[in-house]
């Protein structure tokens, strides 16, 4: 089986060693004074830490801070958790986020006037093409729009933006227009359209399932890993438009070996667990168009107004992706699962915005695990396999497909993609 070629600049990520990393224990850093009996000063200083760990201590001093807490983010270049604080009155939550290893930075908007911010633009200018993230890095909602968004709606959403108040959104233009990434071609195939396996995962009852995007379940409820094969999986649940894009499709063989894992082309990640994005965090994206990219998160919890509907709780980033891309993974160079591509606007030569179903939501949604172990042996006769068996083909290399539709709305009659890569497959071989 042919694969499509990962360009150099992307393909020198692998080679430098994103395989074989297992994911490391998490260690946080202690909220107290440093074991060593360091000076104040020194247990104040801001800790080095990796993404991850940053994320895990974000949610800590999350609960820690309260109202005073206005969001974090990561820095990658000093490896250090920037923590946004409304001090007010209580000074001594600044302390309190320096001793547990965060850099600290006073800003003015609350993370509470920023959701209502959020909120305000939820209802009055929910318009097909537009987006909005808090973006901790400026202390602002960034408010994107896409091409589609002229005249009539471009007032309305500039005015809307423009009574939050000074200092509370920016608004930014794309290029191209918002839009899921499924498309015709190959990786796993539906109804004639084309998305891409996202992580494999064991269903509530223990059976071996896999995740991708909810709009590539509006192509079919059977689904193959080849154009035309035999169908090997059926969605169980799916979300689209709405709180999230996910969906949950079963292997129909209950003895399916389905590794965690991201199958590169000519090597694999493994993936050990879900884990929350951080805004600034480094992440890596596989699809069956495009291959592997790379990119950072540029936003939490964002809304993003598809012409299918509105959803919500995604992640920003400005990793590209393209049509048949949909539903592929999201992970971090340590082997952890992050996201599940969902849509976005431009590609990968000129770039563009693009947003990520999380992984953890997703999984909470729909009662599944994810871990190191893969989706698990079905219940019925297959106790005894060995995890990690004979592997299932990602998908046959196809010229063209007839492009699908991100779900509803669009025709399956569309004009023909011709970018025909592989998915990660059920496990997948070479």
């Amino acid at each position: 089986m042919s694969h499509k070629r990962i360009p150099k600049h992307k393909a020198a990520m692998a080679a430098g060693g994103v395989v074989a990393l297992g994911a490391a224990a998490i260690l946080l850093p202690s909220a107290n004074a440093s074991q060593d009996g360091a000076s104040d000063d020194a247990a104040a200083a801001p800790k080095t830490l990796k993404a991850t760990d940053a994320s895990d201590l974000a949610s800590q001093l999350a609960g820690l801070l309260g109202d005073a807490f206005a969001g974090s983010y990561y820095d990658g270049d000093k490896q250090q958790l920037v923590v946004n604080v409304v001090p007010g009155d209580n000074n001594n939550v600044i302390v309190q986020a320096k001793k547990a290893g965060a850099a600290v930075r006073e800003v003015d908007n609350s993370m509470g006037e920023l959701e209502a911010g959020a909120q305000t633009l939820q209802e009055q200018a929910t318009i097909p093409g537009t987006s909005w993230a808090v973006d901790p890095r400026t202390n602002k909602i960034l408010v994107t729009a896409d091409s589609t968004v002229t005249g009539g709606k471009w007032d309305r959403l500039e005015s809307t933006v423009r009574r939050l108040g000074s200092g509370m959104a920016t608004i930014k233009k794309s290029a191209g227009t918002f839009k899921t990434f499924a498309s015709g071609g190959d990786a796993i195939f539906a109804g004639g359209s084309r998305c891409s396996l996202g992580f494999n995962v064991t269903a509530g009852d223990g059976a071996p399932a896999f995740l991708t995007a909810g709009h590539c379940a509006l192509a079919g409820d059977r689904w193959s890993d080849s154009q035309g094969g035999q169908p090997i999986a059926t969605v169980d649940q799916a979300l689209f438009p709405g709180q999230g894009d996910f969906a949950l499709v079963r292997y129909d063989d209950p003895a399916t070996q389905a590794p965690s894992e991201v199958d590169l082309g000519d090597q694999t990640v493994p993936i050990s667990r879900a884990a929350e994005a951080t805004v600034g965090q480094e992440v890596f994206r596989m699809g069956s168009t495009t291959g592997l990219a790379d990119g950072r998160v540029l936003g939490l919890n964002a809304t993003v107004n598809y012409p299918e509907g509105t959803v919500t709780g995604l992640i920003q980033t400005d990793v590209c992706a393209e049509p048949g891309d949909s539903g592929g993974s999201m992970f971090t160079r340590d082997g952890l699962a992050i996201g599940l591509t969902s849509g976005g606007s431009g590609d990968c030569t000129v770039g563009g915005v693009t947003f990520f179903q999380p992984v953890t939501t997703a999984l909470q949604a729909v009662g599944a695990t994810l871990d190191a172990a893969g989706a698990g042996v079905g219940a019925e006769g297959a106790e005894g396999q060995e995890a990690g068996g004979e592997e299932a083909g990602a998908g046959e290399e196809v010229g063209t497909g007839e492009e699908a539709g991100a779900g509803a709305g669009q025709d399956a009659g569309q004009e023909a993609d011709q970018g025909a890569g592989y998915g990660t497959g059920p496990g997948s071989t070479h």
